[in-house]
């Protein structure tokens, strides 16, 4: 199934990125959370927005067996049911998906807001989203705005603050059901490696708030009504002959 629509997205950029060396390093912390929170989800059909490979086995581990993308460039025809669309225009049916995974997909669009809107248009009632992004508030975040790198993956995007987007999802209608912080480690070459791993466990345990991202679970909770029955249905008993049964309002007394 392609649906045909033009559009332009940073999400190819973000793709090739993912295949340097720091990048390989987050490909592989983002994906080993997202298969943890993916493992406890279940459904028919499973929607991914943007890059398409570095999520692969994650999703390959799924049990959600049917899974459409939504990869940054024009399907190539490889990777099962690919379509094309936009983040906030979403050509799938209204409660028709299990659940949507959004890598940075919030990071890298101008009306997040809306993306999440359309994102709970699409979910079934208890369905989830899973998103990743990276932290404002985190030395990933500090390292774009000290080093005025913001023309450079990742960092042209706009971080947005675990906390900020969590708001979100509870306007849109989502409860949070999972928070995991990873990359504690500053975004350098040199201070990545074997070393990395004590400042990772350590930031988890201690700083978590520092962490340079971050993957929410939320599911779409739908408000149930509890009918209430009419008040003239208790007015009166009706006796055998659907007579009404008599009262004193309105008898004259001698």
């Amino acid at each position: 199934m392609t649906v045909s629509q033009r559009r332009t997205s940073p999400f190819k950029r973000l793709q090739d990125w993912y295949r340097s060396p720091l990048g390989r390093k987050v490909a592989r912390a983002e994906s080993e959370c997202v298969q943890r929170l993916l493992h406890q989800t279940f459904g028919y059909y499973l929607v991914q927005l943007g890059p398409t490979e570095i999520f692969r086995e994650a999703l390959d581990s799924s049990r959600i067996r049917h899974r459409i993308m939504l990869p940054p460039e024009q399907p190539s025809g490889q990777h099962g049911m690919e379509i094309i669309g936009l983040e906030s225009q979403l050509p799938l049916a209204t409660d028709s998906i299990d659940a949507i995974l959004l890598p940075h997909t919030l990071d890298f669009t101008d009306d997040p807001r809306a993306v999440l809107r359309e994102v709970e248009r699409v979910l079934i009632p208890d369905g989830r989203v899973i998103i990743v992004g990276f932290n404002a508030f985190s030395a990933w975040g500090l390292w774009g705005v000290l080093l005025s790198v913001s023309g450079r993956m990742p960092w042209c995007g706009r971080f947005r603050m675990p906390s900020q987007v969590e708001a979100w999802l509870a306007d849109a209608g989502f409860a949070i059901e999972f928070c995991e912080r990873i990359l504690f480690c500053p975004p350098l070459r040199s201070a990545q490696g074997a070393h990395c791993a004590p400042i990772e466990s350590l930031g988890r345990r201690f700083w978590p708030v520092l962490s340079g991202g971050y993957v929410i679970r939320a599911v779409k909770r739908v408000a149930t009504l509890t009918p209430l029955k009419p008040s003239w249905n208790r007015l009166h008993a009706l006796l055998p002959g659907n007579a009404v049964r008599p009262t004193t309002r309105g008898r004259s007394h001698v």
